[in-house]
């Protein structure tokens, strides 16, 4: 998709240099995906301890394993 920006230039250079590319475009798109990357683990991490799991599957597998022979 193609997107005109007003970006710094010299953030572009370091980024290009980071990311040992040429392309501008490629760094840029690697730069975005490595930000929602972390936004996505950072989120997970944020949810730590908020959620209560319990870890009853063998039970349910056999209520399952049951109930589809009834």
């Amino acid at each position: 998709m193609r997107t005109t920006l007003n970006l710094n230039e010299s953030i572009i250079k370091e980024l290009m240099n980071l990311m040992d590319t040429k392309n501008k475009s490629k760094a840029v798109n690697a730069a975005l995906e490595a930000y929602v990357k972390e936004k996505r683990i950072q989120n997970l991490l944020n949810m730590q301890g908020k959620l209560h799991l319990e870890d009853n599957w063998k039970s349910l597998r056999e209520l399952e394993f049951d109930e589809s022979y009834k």
